[in-house]
């Protein structure tokens, strides 16, 4: 580092039985000492990460957010076309492993899926039904692209839990890059967090490698591939906002629907991704705009942006 000053990385720190009370005693002495040292930490496990960090180093740290892999970087990378990186997702560590898909589904499932769902979130928090964690996770993957109220899931799941544990755990699968639900856009605070959430998988290898589908086959199949495009859109925009002021909801009123919706201050732009399965989108548009009044309508698949293009900008351009 210039001035003398020293950079010390630190990875996987969350392993440390007690790591955030040792740094912030080290950190108070260097400081105390007047050491010229940087430090950064890094971990596989964002939710225990963020947790240490807010309980003992209060007022020394910066968040630097790593997402999944995009598009541009997988194909920079390991020059992947874009209907590999929507089959295949943002997993590096993966992709040596794709033309083997036994070994790379595999390696998706016990490696990332098992290791979050077993170890990662368990040490962040107590979860009192882990086999219910788990099958929501599932049924999220089965459903991304898909609006479920929490009543529905409780139904889907035969459990007979409530509605605030389902939303509780979905924020911890978010937290830890595997799954969230979109909420409804509706202009007001209120009404938003009390919608039916729209599953949104982070990154399409979560769907693709327990689906016992090929790429090659699944390139034919009209629906599902319709649902990886759309998939692979919403977990861009996603990954794409994190540690931003933008907001993505989706949007549906009588029928009618808006596949995501961005929001930052009071720019609003309206995404609809033509990926094949079959939906009038003109019309959700048109009853968007007459609502909302969006800055922007874009229109991704199809006559409009392709896709390429669309995984190839970031998002933060589209709110320009």
């Amino acid at each position: 580092m210039k001035k003398g000053g020293t950079l010390l990385a630190l990875d996987e720190v969350q392993k440390v039985s007690g790591w955030s009370e040792i740094v912030k005693r080290l950190w108070d002495e260097d400081t105390a000492k007047k050491t010229r040292l940087k430090v950064v930490l890094l971990g596989s496990s964002p939710l225990f990460i963020q947790h240490g960090l807010t309980e003992s180093l209060a007022g020394r740290f910066e968040i630097i957010p790593l997402t999944h892999w995009s598009f541009s970087e997988m194909k920079d990378a390991f020059g992947w076309d874009v209907e590999q990186f929507i089959y295949f997702g943002g997993y590096p560590g993966a992709a040596g492993l794709i033309d083997d898909q036994e070994r790379w589904s595999r390696y998706i499932i016990d490696s990332l899926i098992e290791t979050t769902l077993s170890r990662d979130i368990l040490l962040m928090t107590r979860v009192d039904k882990p086999a219910l964690l788990r099958r929501l996770f599932l049924l999220g993957c089965d459903y991304s692209g898909q609006i479920l109220s929490y009543q529905k899931m409780l139904g889907q799941l035969q459990d007979a839990g409530n509605t605030t544990t389902l939303a509780h755990y979905l924020e911890l699968l978010a937290g830890a890059g595997m799954l969230t639900g979109l909420q409804k856009f509706a202009g007001k605070q209120i009404k938003q967090r009390g919608s039916s959430p729209k599953m949104q998988v982070l990154n399409t290898a979560l769907m693709t490698a327990q689906s016992n589908i090929s790429f090659d086959t699944v390139i034919t199949n009209r629906d599902f591939w319709g649902r990886l495009v759309e998939t692979a859109v919403g977990a861009h925009l996603v990954n794409g906002t994190t540690s931003t002021k933008a907001e993505v909801f989706y949007w549906r009123e009588r029928g009618k629907e808006v596949d995501f919706v961005m929001r930052l201050g009071k720019i609003i732009v309206a995404i609809e991704v033509k990926s094949g399965r079959s939906k009038d989108t003109l019309a959700g548009m048109e009853a968007f705009f007459s609502i909302f009044k969006p800055q922007k309508k874009l229109v991704v698949g199809g006559s409009g942006i392709s896709i390429e293009e669309f995984l190839s900008t970031a998002v933060m351009e589209w709110v320009k």
